[in-house]
């Protein structure tokens, strides 16, 4: 009988303790969801009833503001050249950081932890240190204004926190698996391809990802690498609609639903490999 009642109190502090995880999980999607909610209420408004009530449902939706500002704000071009810019620097990154992470984690030799120890300096190093000194190069060898402009930091920056989470998935395979491909004589090269990418599977999509989603939110080095118009990533263009003297918010907020829309599908896509990758990167560091 104690034993009993000794479960059943136990059973109810454990659903005491979820229903308190589920509250403070409840808030915590509340805290993130409602802003952007609120984002997707304000673009259907204009601006003299969004400084009337903000917080008020329109009395008229206003899809014309989204039509407006993929117009004005030439987000149609922003949008290919934000995505020309994160896949090329998604593909360069991953296939030269997965290479690197492969290399360091499987290849045995001397350097191996200080050649990620080098790679891993450059998580440290803000964006605003090499600013001015990767503008006037770029300016010297006729970089600027182009997207390759972009590409080449957006790749160094991707590089490190790629390598990083690569390598603790490449680590995670057996030596075993290569030890046997080894002796059926099978190369490097087939290893790496056959052997250690398909493992590392969900490793990819997780820094893929992330890779993807920085660098499609980045401003300051699109800012102010690229001031011509043909060349401006969607980022850069959300800025048109705040003025010195009058900020089209309703506007504003149109064109920022615009912008999210591709990283909410991805996020919605991928959510169990995103979550999946995290928890094994975590288990196996």
């Amino acid at each position: 009988m104690a034993k009993t009642e000794t479960i059943s109190v136990a059973s109810k502090k454990t659903k005491i303790v979820q229903f308190f995880i589920y509250v403070f999980l409840t808030l915590l999607a509340l805290i993130y969801l409602l802003p952007l909610a609120w984002v997707g209420i304000t673009s259907l408004k204009d601006d003299k009833t969004l400084t009337l009530s903000p917080w008020a449902l329109p009395a008229r939706p206003m899809f014309e503001n989204y039509s407006y500002s993929w117009t004005m704000g030439n987000l149609g071009k922003a949008t290919l050249n934000s995505f020309i810019v994160c896949s090329v620097t998604l593909i360069v990154s991953m296939a030269v950081g997965a290479m690197a992470a492969f290399a360091i984690a499987k290849l045995r030799f001397k350097l191996a932890k200080l050649t990620l120890t080098y790679f891993m300096i450059g998580m440290m190093i803000p964006v605003h240190c090499v600013l001015i000194p990767l503008f006037i190069q770029f300016s010297r060898i006729h970089l600027s204004n182009s997207l390759i402009g972009l590409i080449i930091p957006y790749v160094t920056f991707s590089l490190p926190i790629t390598i990083y989470i690569m390598v603790g998935f490449f680590e995670s395979i057996p030596n075993e698996l290569f030890e046997s491909a080894v002796i059926d004589g099978c190369s490097i090269y087939r290893m790496f391809g056959t052997i250690a990418l398909p493992l590392a599977k969900t490793g990819f999509m997780v820094t893929g990802l992330m890779s993807f989603v920085s660098n499609w939110n980045e401003l300051l080095l699109a800012m102010v690498f690229i001031s011509k118009e043909a060349k401006k990533t969607l980022p850069v263009s959300l800025t048109k609609f705040v003025g010195p003297y009058h900020t089209n918010y309703c506007q504003m907020f149109a064109a920022i639903v615009i912008a999210v829309i591709p990283t909410i599908i991805v996020y919605c896509c991928f959510a169990n490999q995103i979550v999946e990758g995290l928890t094994a990167g975590a288990v196996k560091g």
